[in-house]
């Protein structure tokens, strides 16, 4: 058993070390990452696919990379934006890490990018372990969750420097508790900010890419007790992967793609799939 964590631990520092090097590298020249983890159906793509496009229409500079297990169809969504969007199909693999993101940035991410958005595989448990040298980490969970999603999952929302509220308008629909919601939220993370929104009916859409612009422009973002002195982004090993999931795996076969709007640095793929322009 010590063998697995100590394995656990040494993969984990590993990132956190690409992590630090790759938030260095990319503030230095401008670049602020947000790292968006949900579950699957949290309408992230939807609420992301809207602020992109509030960004374009403000003249911003923006980016969005969105990891999935297979299927190019959020990419596809997001491209609809205009702004630069790659795809990353992780073959079954459950979560991003440090190293593998900058791989996919080198050579593709526009050097004026202000914002870099990454839609992280859906799950709520591996990506939570995994810094990606993110500026922003945001949390974002749905109506139809339940209250107590902070509470099942405390590493996710505890470490998230933003907790963002989907699909509001069905909100009455499903009976769901706001109050208790954010009760349950700062228990498990006191003081962070919990943001309501709805992509279909357009309310609080701009609150997810003013509050980034913001940590960007040097406004420093909500500290979680959760995480590190060293840079307030990461997590303790003894909370990573406390649910018994060690991903010591070789990452090198995740396959980029491109939607257009720059030139394509990716590798190969062999994976015969429509792209939508």
């Amino acid at each position: 058993m010590c063998r697995v964590v100590d394995l656990q631990q040494a993969v984990l520092a590993k990132n956190d070390a690409a992590a630090e090097a790759l938030r260095a590298a990319l503030t230095a020249r401008g670049t602020a990452v947000v790292n968006l983890l949900s579950s699957p159906g949290s309408g992230k793509t939807a609420l992301l696919e809207r602020e992109l496009t509030l960004a374009r229409e403000r003249g911003l500079s923006v980016a969005a990379l969105t990891a999935d297990l297979a299927t190019e169809n959020d990419a596809t969504r997001l491209a609809r934006s205009g702004v630069p969007v790659r795809q990353v199909l992780t073959d079954g693999l459950c979560h991003l890490e440090a190293a593998m993101l900058g791989r996919y940035l080198d050579g593709w991410l526009p050097e004026d990018a202000r914002l870099l958005f990454v839609e992280n595989v859906g799950n709520l448990v591996c990506p939570a372990s995994y810094d990606l040298g993110e500026t922003l980490r945001v949390v974002l969970a749905s109506v139809t969750e339940g209250e107590d999603k902070p509470l099942k999952y405390p590493t996710a929302f505890g470490l998230a420097q933003l907790v963002v509220v989907t699909k509001t308008d069905i909100a009455r629909a499903v009976d769901f508790d706001e109050a208790a919601f954010r009760e349950n939220v700062q228990r498990v993370n006191p003081g962070v900010e919990v943001v309501l929104t709805s992509a279909r009916a357009d309310d609080g859409v701009g609150a997810l890419l003013d509050r980034a612009l913001a940590v960007a422009q040097g406004a420093a973002p909500h500290r979680p007790v959760m995480a590190r002195p060293e840079h307030g982004h990461g997590h303790t090993h003894e909370q990573a992967h406390s649910h018994g999931e060690g991903h010591a795996h070789d990452h090198s076969h995740e396959h980029p793609h491109d939607h257009g709007h720059g030139d394509h640095h990716g590798r190969p793929h062999d994976h015969d799939m429509a792209q939508t322009r």
